[in-house]
């Protein structure tokens, strides 16, 4: 069976320099949003995410797939960012199970404020590292794997 089959040299390259990248890239752009705006990586992750959401807002059970965290990650990341008054929760009113998270107008201004340091860094340390060849081929093979994800996670649902 071809999934039980070793990595060859090329095929573990490909792996470690993909996870040795994105370690490296998410440890800086997290060091530099926390020491300059005192906001942690993914919750500016959640606040960006949450500004181009109609109304600015989502379910809890969307907020996961959005910033990438577990969902007790996501519940204690939007208590904290509800404590800082970033966000609020509401109930829905056409059912009560559901909770949105709405990105409150104080919320939308510290993402503002922290904005310029994110592109700052997203552009530093990858968009302009690369040429626009290399940006065409990192943005097809990303987006290959993330539908190839999506569709074997469909599968097993």
């Amino acid at each position: 069976m071809a999934a039980h089959r070793p990595l060859n040299r090329r095929e573990m390259a490909a792996w470690r320099a993909f996870l040795t990248a994105h370690a490296r890239v998410m440890r800086k752009l997290e060091a530099e949003l926390v020491t300059e705006e005192g906001l942690s990586l993914a919750a500016y992750e959640l606040l960006a995410a949450l500004s181009e959401m109609p109304d600015r807002r989502a379910r809890m059970s969307e907020l996961t797939s959005l910033v990438f965290l577990t969902p007790s990650g996501v519940t204690r990341l939007v208590d904290k960012l509800a404590g800082d008054g970033f966000v609020r929760r509401e109930r829905c009113t056409g059912d009560a199970r559901v909770v949105y998270t709405v990105l409150t107008d104080q919320g939308l201004t510290r993402l503002e404020e922290a904005y310029l340091t994110h592109l700052r860094g997203v552009r530093e340390h990858v968009v302009d590292r690369l040429g626009r060849e290399e940006l065409e081929t990192v943005t097809a093979a990303m987006n290959r794997l993330a539908e190839i994800c999506d569709t074997t996670l469909e599968d097993t649902a």
